[in-house]
C-alpha cells in the first residue's frame, strides 16, 4: 500500500492535570469532542522515558470546526518535569501549536474578555493575515491563525483545532528533507529574515529570526482528511543566540509540546521513504496497539534537531461509543474520505 497522509491528527501536550487541562481547552479553545480517554502504561516509548515504562492517562479531544486534536497527556507514575530554563522562541522542538480561527480579530477579543493570557498584540504576520499568540493555563504558547477551511462552521467557539506548529530549527534546509520531501509541505508561503512585529511579547520575540512557512500544494487524502483540513509547518531559526533543546535531559511526556502526530495509511511505504531520506523510525509499535477505545500502529521519527514526529495508522476508531459504533479503517479505501455524516456523528461525544 502506498503512503497516504490524511493530515495532522493531533499535537501531544504534556501537562500536570489531564482533567483540568481538558476542561480548560474545552472552555477556551472549543476542544469539546472526547474521542478517547485511556489510562495505561507507555511500554514502547523507552528510548524517551529513561528506559523504563511509565503509567499515564491520555485524553484525545477534537473540535467540530475541524483541524487536528489535542492529545492531553499526564504521567501518573512520576511527576512530569518542566524545563530547567526559560524556553524561548527558536529553541529546538515545538515552540507553539497553531490553531485556526474563523475570525481572528473576534477570537482575540473573545479570549481577552474570557481572561485568557494573550501575550502579543493582534498583528499581521508575513502573509498579511492577522494572528496572535496566547498562553494556556500551563504556559504553553498557541498561535491563533486564519483558518483556510472548516469542517463545520456553526460550533460554540470561533476557533477550531490544530492546523500546524511552529518548530525551532538550526538548519531549515535539512529540516525540509523531512517536512517538504516526505511529508509533502512543498509550498513556501514565505521565507523571511527580520525582527517581526507579530512576535513582540513572545519569549525571545525581539530577536532576529528566519521564518519559513510551509504548506502542502496537494490536498490531503484519506478517511479523516476533510476533518483535519489543510495544515502548515513554520520552521524558525533564531539569529545571534544559541538555541537550546526544549526536552534536553527530560522525558517525552514531560511538560510542554511532546510531539506532532500525522494520521497515515501505508506505514510500511512511509517507513521506506523515511529511511531513504535519513529518518528511520526510533519507535515502532509494529502490530496494532490498543488505546482502549481506538487502535492502530504508531511510530516516531526525529527531525534533524530531535523534534518528535509521530505517525498513527488508525485501524479502529470510535464514532459513537455509547452504542458501540466503531469504524474499521483497515477495510476501507485508504485514499477515500469517510462520509461527512459519519464524521459529524462525533458530535454525540461532546463534553458539556
Amino acid at each position: 500500500m502506498e503512503k497516504v497522509i490524511a493530515g495532522i491528527q493531533q499535537i501531544g501536550i504534556g501537562i500536570p492535570d489531564v482533567y483540568k487541562a481538558t476542561n480548560w481547552y474545552r472552555k477556551h479553545f472549543g476542544m469539546d469532542i472526547k474521542v478517547f480517554e485511556d489510562a495505561a502504561t507507555a511500554e514502547l516509548m523507552l528510548p524517551y522515558t529513561g528506559g523504563k515504562p511509565h503509567d499515564r492517562t491520555a485524553i484525545l479531544s477534537l473540535n467540530m470546526k475541524g483541524g487536528g486534536g489535542f492529545e492531553i497527556w499526564q504521567y501518573t507514575s512520576r511527576e512530569p518535569q518542566p524545563a530547567d530554563f526559560d524556553i524561548q522562541m527558536g529553541d529546538l522542538g515545538i515552540n507553539c501549536g497553531k490553531i485556526k480561527s474563523i475570525d481572528v480579530p473576534k477570537s482575540f477579543e473573545e479570549m481577552k474578555a474570557a481572561g485568557v493570557e494573550v501575550i502579543t498584540p493582534l498583528e499581521k504576520n508575513p502573509t498579511g493575515e492577522y494572528n496572535f499568540f496566547v498562553k494556556d493555563l500551563y504556559g504553553n504558547i498557541w498561535q491563533v491563525v486564519k483558518g483556510l477551511d472548516f469542517f463545520k462552521t456553526k460550533t460554540p467557539s470561533t476557533t477550531g483545532g490544530v492546523v500546524g506548529a511552529v518548530i525551532g530549527s538550526t538548519d531549515i534546509e535539512a529540516a525540509r528533507k523531512l517536512y517538504s520531501e516526505v511529508l509533502g509541505y512543498d509550498e513556501v508561503v514565505y521565507d523571511e529574515t527580520a525582527t517581526f512585529a507579530d512576535f513582540k511579547g513572545l519569549p525571545g520575540g525581539d530577536d532576529e529570526y528566519r521564518r519559513v512557512l510551509l504548506r502542502h500544494s496537494k490536498p490531503r487524502q484519506g478517511g479523516f482528511s476533510a476533518m483535519f483540513g489543510p495544515t502548515e509547518i513554520e520552521l524558525i531559526e533564531v539569529k545571534g543566540r544559541e538555541p537550546r533543546k526544549i526536552f534536553k535531559d527530560r522525558y517525552w511526556g514531560d511538560l510542554g509540546f511532546i510531539h506532532l502526530c500525522f494520521d497515515v495509511q501505508g506505514m510500511d511505504a512511509l517507513k521506506g521513504e523515511l529511511e531513504a531520506n535519513g529518518f528511520p523510525f526510533t519507535v515502532d509499535s509494529a502490530n496494532s496497539f490498543d488505546m482502549g477505545e481506538a487502535a492502530g500502529r504508531f511510530t516516531y521519527v526525529e527531525d534533524p534537531d530531535g523534534t518528535l514526529i509521530e505517525f498513527v495508522e488508525t485501524h479502529k476508531v470510535p464514532i459513537i461509543k455509547k452504542i458501540g459504533w466503531y469504524i474499521d479503517m483497515t477495510k476501507r479505501n485508504p485514499k477515500k474520505n469517510l462520509p461527512n455524516w459519519m464524521i459529524s456523528a462525533l458530535r454525540f461525544s461532546r463534553m458539556k
